[in-house]
């Protein structure tokens, strides 16, 4: 299997609310899963940014127990997700939160990758990695010193590692507490949906988006796809048509914007 690589740093993927450079959350934090699912469940889905700051630090809906520690949350949050209805990903990331429960965990995912390179970074060491193979640390830490080079020190690319391994983790690629070990993760209509409007956002489309790095998260082939483009389909998600060797995908459906404008 090809490398993962990270997607391409273009004004169309920084406009639909990807982010690039050699920093992350992940240096502190992990793609906290539980604090952003207890989040959307406290607040409607016409939240601005303003109001999801608001939620968290002044009515501190996440039961943290300081005010630095709330405001450090709220910026966290920000960076892996956007927390703000301008952003094209964090709109979708909303939408499919309330269609897709089963789904959470990859859609959040998908989304941390799309906004933190230093996860993104990890990827080709855990999605490379044979169903019930154990992640090795070095491999792991290898990948993101490619990435950062001598930017962070020892100490900072331990806790990177382990934030990272805790977050494939939360998604369900990597199961148990000290040994990390490979698992197949079980897609969803709606993470897939978030995987294909993903790949349109870099300008990809037809079968490329069933090939592309967002759809391997998932875990299948492109065929192994199919049945769950046609939920998605079903579902409202997205728009399909296959048949006659001929695949067309749009999933211009999550999300209004035209982002190659």
């Amino acid at each position: 299997m090809e490398t993962w690589q990270p997607p391409l740093d273009t004004p169309t993927t920084q406009k639909a609310g990807l982010r690039f450079g050699d920093k992350g959350t992940h240096t502190s934090r992990t793609m906290m899963l539980a604090e952003i699912s207890e989040l959307l469940e406290a607040t409607p889905p016409e939240a601005d940014r303003a109001a999801y700051a608001e939620a968290i630090i002044e009515d501190n809906v996440l039961g943290k127990q300081t005010a630095a520690t709330r405001r450090l949350t709220n910026q966290r949050l920000g960076e892996l997700y956007g927390l703000d209805p301008g952003v094209p990903l964090f709109r979708v990331l909303r939408r499919l939160w309330t269609a897709d429960e089963p789904g959470r965990p990859l859609i959040a995912l998908l989304c941390a990758l799309a906004r933190d390179p230093l996860l993104r970074a990890t990827a080709p060491a855990v999605l490379q990695l044979p169903e019930g193979s154990e992640l090795i640390r070095a491999n792991l830490l290898n990948v993101i010193r490619e990435t950062v080079g001598q930017r962070l020190n020892d100490s900072v690319l331990d806790k990177v590692a382990r934030n990272t391994a805790s977050s494939w983790s939360q998604s369900g690629h990597l199961e148990g507490r000290v040994r990390k070990v490979r698992q197949r993760v079980d897609p969803t209509p709606g993470s897939l949906a978030a995987a294909l409007w993903l790949g349109t956002a870099e300008g990809l489309a037809g079968e490329q988006l069933l090939e592309c790095q967002w759809a391997r998260v998932l875990d299948r082939t492109g065929a192994q796809l199919i049945p769950i483009v046609l939920q998605a389909k079903q579902l409202g998600l997205i728009h399909a048509r296959i048949g006659g060797g001929v695949i067309e995908i749009d999933a211009s459906r999550l999300d209004a914007i035209q982002l190659g404008s």
